[in-house]
């Protein structure tokens, strides 16, 4: 495919993820949850012109930042997570405020990174967006089937971090 091509399906991709996780999803932790990562990891892996030959060490390196950084956001959207189970027994997620905060810097980062490589001159290519990507998603699969085992009970929910929490009020001395 080409470049643009690439561009407008990763950030398809990214809308359409984004979108959905703040709509109430059923989680299903004994399902093979690595498998699009892994899919999608092998692809970007496959195409040519990952690292720039002309550049190779800040091309490494500026690879191995992006991948860093969708390691990072994907461990920081498991845990801003909130997930729950019903009375039947499904355990079910959805995406707080705070994920939207973790998306906002995990996007900002990755931006600052592509502004980097084109200051240095490197030429950057779509597939180290796809591997990262595949990272995100790899980690906050990983951590949601790990957050999922232990979730508690029916009725009992586990907070994401940020989630408000309410305490009872206190009572004002007589």
């Amino acid at each position: 495919m080409s470049g643009l091509v690439d561009a407008l399906v990763i950030t398809a991709v990214a809308g359409l993820v984004i979108a959905r996780q703040f709509r109430a999803a059923r989680i299903d932790a004994d399902r093979r949850w690595w498998v699009l990562p892994a899919v999608l990891g092998a692809v970007a892996l496959r195409e040519p012109g990952m690292i720039d030959a002309q550049h190779h060490t800040a091309s490494v390196l500026l690879l191995a930042a992006e991948t860093v950084v969708g390691l990072a956001t994907g461990a920081g959207w498991a845990w801003t997570t909130r997930i729950w189970a019903e009375a039947d027994g499904a355990v079910w997620s959805r995406g707080t405020r705070a994920s939207v905060a973790v998306w906002g810097v995990g996007i900002a980062l990755r931006a600052a990174l592509f502004g980097v490589g084109a200051v240095l001159g490197v030429r950057q290519d779509s597939s180290a967006l796809l591997l990262a990507l595949a990272a995100t998603l790899l980690v906050r699969s990983g951590v949601l089937a790990w957050r999922v085992r232990a979730t508690p009970p029916v009725g009992a929910s586990r907070p994401a971090y940020g989630d408000v929490v309410c305490r009872p009020a206190r009572k004002e001395p007589a």
